[in-house]
């Protein structure tokens, strides 16, 4: 037994050292194939109710995995979140090229998806890379995703703390919940360009033309190269004839270089292991999975095929490095007997790249393509804008919109208008991406047009980004794209947050053009759409990062939404409330007949020029009228309503004329401070009251030095010291003022409970009517006065 327990002791001994050896192998080989590429840290940032932030990270296209870590203080309960509650909701969004924006919607937020985002948000064909995605924020978010998730290039992560029309409006006060978040984000990288994966453990073939390997002519497709003549470039693998072993996928990638209307594999010369039987040979498959820009998986590919039966096709391909496997696989219904055999496949891979001459387009090279100038616009109120015009002779531009009608492919020609396509092309820097893409169609007659647009390829019937073909068929369901005209003759619609690259718009004629008919087209990138609608400003910030200026439309008091275009308050509604804000400072004249009845002159002259001060600030903060800068007069409202408050506690001290001047000057600065840093905090107020309650409290109780001193000797002294304070306290205090401190200080709280960004109005003015209120009470009431602003 003995000897066994020691066997056993060895084996399990052996087994560790194997583990850990295998362990320090495999970290050993990671960290020798990657490197950190870049690394962020994000300190503390807290988020106002409907503010936000905005995070990039930038991945370079031999990044292997990218690491995001968050963590906040939300604490959200799936099972209670409903179109109601999200629009205060904190989410999280992500987008691919350009800045998220959530809020195009309706508040009904058709791009929520009510679950944690984890990694496996990323997998498969609906991953977030393809879909406008945004998800709740969690308490820690933790995401690991690798090049065979997400394509390299810039992501942005927006973290928005409530959406809807309010969170581009001017408020008043910012009322709700805040949170605040902390990070960090690193990006891991291979060594070399020719390994992928997440370990960088997964070889790449480059695919490459040169003039050995280019075919000329005697690829895939012979009649396909002649009838396109110089239009094609078809090449083969250098290395020849490539096998797979036992099933093994290997992968490939192919740069496509600007606008390209076909890519097409294929694979020739395909032989299977021979010591197979001939039927599981012909049950064999060579099938072929591409993405762009990202590592295709087997449920995660933009297209595939089975190179046995024909060559793979993609129209129209993205501009980019496209990524190919290729997957020798079983189409038989005898798996098992097929798995007992050793399998090996071989093949010679071809590519064939058809690409049209310069002003020309389409799978036949018919259709008519230009290529737009950019015309930046002179206007120092809106920077950074600019205006598109084609560079060709066959018009002459005297403004930055042109006609179309001279432009237009031929359309006689076509049997049917799903081929009479005109391209427009244009550039947009990667340090535009905060804009956003206008586009405008007039006509004498009815417009017979769809529009469709697309990043980095040609458009078609089905390959696009956005599209307007009516007022009820187009992209409006996307974040991305609004519609703000579409009549019969006009037709103006949004892209917002451009990514940048090169763009393609393809117009779609729907039918012969009238011998009469003129049609102008506009194309411009503008900073903030429809100039903010004429009620409010635009405003361009940096992302945390800074590395992205993006604009935004910071509106008035009465509008809301990315364009201020949502009316939130009525002109009846914005007279309510100037009424109830600025009218409710007439409660300044009480306190201020009671302190002239009393011959308090100092007093009087500070509560009028604080009701004063206060009805100027919130006549120009509820957009009426501004007699001065807005700082300025929120400095004053904040700083003389402090000052009457404290100067009601100096006057009802006890203490010498002298002293109160000296007091008087003090706190002046002190308030002048306070309401110049976060005036707002009620830590300020309360502070004013208990520096100043001792001032109260030096003139209510006084006793001799004698009873002190016989405190601890006479028993009879004490009792006689207590009924002494009880008498004083009743005599000294009017009891039947305190229910109603109690009342207001009840009411007050109230109201702070009940105060919100749309109530704000409401509440503020009866809370300020019972703040002026405070300076009639009686002076003994003091004590009620300072418990109320604690």
């Amino acid at each position: 037994m003995g000897k066994i327990r020691i066997l056993g002791r060895s084996y399990l001994s052996l087994c560790l050292i194997f583990l850990v050896h295998a362990c320090v192998c495999d970290s050993q080989e990671q960290a020798f194939n990657t490197y950190t590429i870049s690394s962020f840290a994000y300190s503390r940032t807290y988020l106002k109710p409907y503010d936000w932030r905005y995070i990039r990270v930038d991945l370079a296209p031999w990044f292997s995995s990218m690491s995001l870590a968050l963590e906040s203080d939300v604490d959200i309960d799936l099972n209670k979140v409903n179109n109601a509650s999200a629009s205060s909701l904190p989410i999280i969004c992500l987008r691919e090229g350009s800045l998220p924006l959530p809020d195009v919607y309706d508040p009904s937020l058709a791009g929520l998806v009510k679950d944690h985002i984890s990694n496996a948000s990323f997998f498969g064909p609906q991953s977030l890379q393809n879909v406008e995605k945004c998800y709740p924020m969690q308490k820690n978010i933790w995401l690991r995703l690798t090049n065979e998730q997400i394509s390299p290039g810039t992501w942005y992560f927006g973290l928005f703390n409530g959406i809807g029309p309010m969170r581009t409006r001017s408020k008043m006060i910012n009322r709700g919940s805040a949170y605040s978040f902390s990070g960090n984000v690193s990006v891991e990288g291979c060594v070399t360009s020719l390994m992928l994966g997440p370990f960088c453990n997964q070889t790449v073939n480059m695919l490459s033309c040169n003039a050995k390997n280019n075919l000329t002519g005697a690829g895939m497709d012979n009649e396909w190269y002649r009838r396109m003549e110089k239009n094609v470039i078809a090449c083969r693998n250098v290395n020849g004839i490539v096998c797979h072993e036992d099933d093994e996928p290997k992968l490939y990638s192919v740069d496509v270089t600007g606008i390209t209307e076909a890519l097409f594999i294929a694979a020739a010369n395909i032989t299977f292991n021979q010591t197979q039987p001939s039927n599981i040979t012909r049950s064999r498959g060579l099938m072929c999975y591409a993405r762009h820009g990202s590592t295709p998986l087997e449920k995660t590919y933009d297209f595939s095929g089975d190179l046995g039966k024909a060559p793979l096709v993609i129209n129209f391909p993205k501009a980019g490095r496209w990524f190919i496997t290729i997957q020798p696989i079983d189409i038989s219904n005898k798996s098992e007997e097929v798995q007992s055999n050793s399998s090996k496949v071989c093949y010679l891979l071809e590519w064939q790249v058809f690409q049209c001459p310069f002003d020309k387009a389409g799978l036949n090279c018919t259709m008519e393509k230009y290529m737009l100038q950019t015309v930046l616009r002179k206007s120092p109120s809106h920077p950074f804008e600019s205006n598109y015009i084609p560079i060709t002779e066959k018009v002459s531009l005297a403004s930055d919109d042109f006609p179309l009608e001279p432009l237009l492919s031929n359309f006689s020609s076509r049997e049917t208008s799903d081929d009479a396509w005109t391209f427009f092309l244009l550039d947009i820097p990667s340090g535009a991406t905060g804009g956003n893409i206008h586009i405008r169609l007039t006509s004498s007659v009815k417009i017979n047009y769809e529009i469709y647009a697309r990043n980095g390829g040609l458009p078609s019937l089905s390959t696009w980004d956005y599209f307007y073909a009516s007022s009820t068929n187009s992209s409006s369901g996307s974040m991305f794209f609004k519609l703000y005209d579409s009549s019969e003759k006009a037709v103006s619609f949004y892209m917002f947050y451009a990514k940048g690259g090169l763009w393609s718009f393809g117009l779609r004629k729907l039918d012969a053009a009238s011998p009469t008919s003129q049609t102008v087209m506009s194309i411009s990138l503008e900073r903030c759409p429809q100039k903010c609608s004429s009620h409010g400003t635009c405003q361009s910030v940096l992302d945390t990062s800074g590395l992205t200026l993006y604009s935004y439309c910071a509106c008035d008091r009465d509008h809301g939404g990315i364009d201020c275009s949502v009316e939130l308050v009525s002109p009846h509604g914005h007279v309510r409330q100037s009424i109830f804000l600025v009218a409710s400072n007439a409660a300044a004249v009480l306190p201020a007949f009671w302190s002239l009845r009393n011959k308090a002159f100092a007093e009087w002259v500070l509560f009028m020029s604080s009701g004063t001060a206060s009805a100027l600030y919130h006549a120009c903060d509820v957009g009426t009228w501004c007699i001065m800068p807005f700082r300025v007069l929120q400095f004053l409202d904040f700083w003389l309503s402090f000052m009457a408050v404290v100067s009601t506690f100096v006057y009802l001290s006890s203490v010498s004329e002298a002293s109160k001047r000296t007091i008087h000057t003090v706190v002046a600065i002190l308030t002048a401070i306070m309401a110049e840093n976060d005036p707002t905090r009620p830590r300020s107020f309360g502070s004013s009251c208990r520096g100043l309650e001792f001032f109260s409290h030096a003139r209510s109780f006084s006793f001799s030095t004698e009873l002190h001193l016989n405190l601890l000797n006479r028993w009879e002294s004490v009792k006689g010291w207590i009924r002494n304070i009880i008498k004083t306290t009743i005599k000294r205090f009017h009891w039947g003022f305190l229910p109603a401190g109690l009342i207001t200080l009840a009411m007050a709280a109230i109201s702070w409970a009940l105060e919100s960004t749309e109530t704000y109005w409401i509440w503020h003015s009866k809370d300020q009517g019972r703040f002026y209120r405070l300076g009639i009470l009686p002076p003994d009431d003091l004590g009620s006065i300072c418990r109320r602003y604690k």
